[in-house]
């Protein structure tokens, strides 16, 4: 019992720490994040302007092989190229968030071994630089609601909350990926390949309410994965109209499932921390 509260009191201590780090370099954060977002497309003629390019021909490619080559029509009294826009928006926000994280200390190695710089921020900058292009998108997207002629309602407010929620998992996860990628750097292409499975693991381009042979007990499977609950959640913004406090357990689950993530990632980054500029 003792040694779980020295625990749980070291944790909140990592935690509190973090949360100062951040807010005492939270300018320094958004002037990485700036030129990491800037920097990516530098040298290319068209500059910032392809990283807005490549998420829309990948929602486009989606639509057209979905739409036009599968025949699919409504969903849930929706056009189908809305529907589907509502649910991989948010996928691509954690895809490139965690893929950019995971390689945040090798790409940044110049400030890892810099003493005086607290190398925790580093995945925070690639989240919010990543996060820019997908405030574009909810943008984007709330235009597309309204060019199929739906009205705005109060209940899309809450994308912002579940943009936070998508921040919060990756950020814990990256923590992982981050610490343990720099002694294996394989693990980089293994996070893009599980990114990829779990696109179709989770449903975004299928719907639950059509798959016969989805029984309650696969259903329940299917939610443990925590990004079902954030893609369900922007449908749930834009299409259903449902609070998020309505699906309370849910709710929790999500909440539990990523706390832990964040402080296992926490402690994980700590241990390894003082390793990190001898293999970099």
């Amino acid at each position: 019992m003792g040694r779980l509260k020295n625990g749980m009191i070291r944790t909140w201590g990592l935690a509190s720490g973090w949360f100062r780090d951040v807010y005492r370099n939270r300018r320094l954060i958004l002037d990485l994040a700036n030129k990491d977002f800037k920097s990516r497309y530098a040298a290319s003629y068209l500059g910032i302007i392809w990283a807005f390019v490549q998420p829309i021909v990948t929602v486009s490619i989606y639509i057209l092989v979905f739409q036009v080559g599968f025949k699919q029509g409504m969903k849930r009294d929706v056009p189908f190229a809305l529907w589907l826009t509502v649910g991989i928006v948010p996928y691509l926000f954690f895809q490139e968030a965690l893929l950019s994280a995971t390689n945040s200390l090798m790409e940044f190695s110049y400030l890892v071994k810099k003493v005086v710089f607290k190398i925790s921020v580093l995945p925070m900058v690639k989240i919010i630089s990543a996060a820019y292009v997908h405030l574009f998108f909810i943008a984007l997207l709330t235009g597309i609601y309204l060019c199929f002629g739906m009205a705005p309602h109060i209940y899309m407010l809450q994308v912002f909350y579940y943009s936070f929620a998508t921040v919060v998992l990756v950020l814990g996860l990256s923590y992982i990926t981050a610490s343990m990628v720099v002694f294996f750097r394989d693990l980089g292409q293994i996070v893009n390949i599980l990114l990829q499975f779990f696109m179709w693991l989770t449903p975004i381009m299928w719907d639950t309410n059509d798959m016969n042979w989805l029984t309650p007990n696969i259903h329940r499977i299917l939610k443990l994965n925590p990004i079902y609950y954030i893609t369900s959640g922007y449908r749930d913004a834009f299409l259903d109209k449902v609070w998020f406090w309505e699906k309370g357990e849910w709710t929790l689950y999500f909440w539990v499932v990523a706390l832990f993530i964040g402080m296992a990632g926490t402690l994980a980054f700590k241990k390894l921390e003082k390793h990190f500029a001898d293999v970099l």
